[in-house]
């Protein structure tokens, strides 16, 4: 049978916020960081994402899983090594990324939403050729890295997303990409994220991570950039950490491309994802496009945060 959305209002929701993502809406939540392998917020963000499709919404889940290729790369004596926060990825580590990816975390995840009805749908980039990759570097000091078989997406076919959002599911992506030279390739999973939203016209990008927003001026200061414009995180990404870049620029591309707000939040705090897209105020930290009614007064503001973590 197919799964019909129930429209349910939030208890907890405040009416001075101001309206949340209008119903009908895409919504893409790139899942990872520590929540990955916490299983009670596993289990509450699998809550979470049900909720965004009860209330009307169109979630479309992406996932990434480096805890999880990191203890099998160590279980198999393989090298863990990161450029400017993208995995290195020869051969031998493809093969254990694409099996931890999409035979494990995908599955798990998968499991954990299903438990609350027929939702879920596991897919990769690979299935009906989602996304399209090409080889990318990592650009380190200015200069270009090979990192291997990672890849940027370059196309992406949203029709077997589309259609399965229209028969009621919740798409769960696994970050793995062909390429036009029949190589597959490891995506990064912010980025790829990023490239769904734009391919499918979504209202809103969420980027769940282990910190509480995008830092000011870390490690000197813990205040949280609570909103900036794109312009404004232009102007910020070459000073960014290795860890964050990915994240900040899968939002920059995001609100480029056409998606309304992209907001980066503390994937440990429990139901930071429907505080993140349900109310008008997030927390964490939120870009949106340079010209638009969103954007206040300032390009950017401070929120004062309890620290790293």
């Amino acid at each position: 049978m197919r799964p019909r959305p129930l429209v349910t209002e939030r208890e907890d929701a405040d009416p001075s916020a101001g309206p949340p993502a209008p119903r009908g809406a895409t919504v893409v939540v790139k899942f990872g960081g520590n929540a990955m392998v916490d299983a009670a917020l596993q289990r509450t963000f699998a809550q979470d994402v049900v909720d965004l499709w009860r209330t009307g919404l169109r979630p479309v889940v992406v996932h990434g899983g480096g805890p999880q290729i990191n203890t099998m790369l160590d279980r198999l004596s393989l090298e863990s090594r990161f450029e400017a926060g993208l995995r290195v990825t020869t051969p031998e580590t493809m093969q254990v990324v694409r099996m931890v990816l999409t035979g494990g975390v995908q599955r798990e995840l998968v499991g954990h939403i299903n438990r609350h009805g027929p939702y879920a749908v596991g897919m990769t980039g690979e299935d009906a050729h989602t996304m399209t990759a090409v080889r990318r570097p990592a650009w380190v000091d200015g200069r270009p890295v090979d990192i291997g078989l990672v890849g940027d997406v370059v196309d992406v076919n949203p029709g077997m997303l589309l259609t399965l959002l229209e028969q009621g599911h919740i798409p769960v992506v696994s970050p793995v990409a062909r390429g036009e030279d029949g190589q597959v390739y490891n995506v990064n999973a912010d980025l790829a994220a990023s490239a769904l939203a734009v391919a499918l016209r979504a209202e809103r990008l969420v980027m769940l991570t282990d910190v509480a927003g995008l830092y000011a001026d870390w490690p000197r200061s813990t205040e949280v950039i609570e909103r900036l414009t794109a312009d404004a995180l232009d102007t910020l990404l070459p000073g960014l950490a290795s860890g964050m870049l990915p994240k900040m620029e899968g939002c920059l591309r995001a609100v480029r491309g056409g998606v309304r707000r992209a907001h980066v939040l503390d994937g440990r705090v429990p139901h930071a994802v429907l505080r993140g897209v349900l109310d008008e105020v997030s927390p964490g930290t939120t870009v949106v496009p340079d010209r638009s009614e969103d954007q206040g007064t300032g390009a950017a503001r401070l929120a004062p945060a309890a620290g790293r973590g």
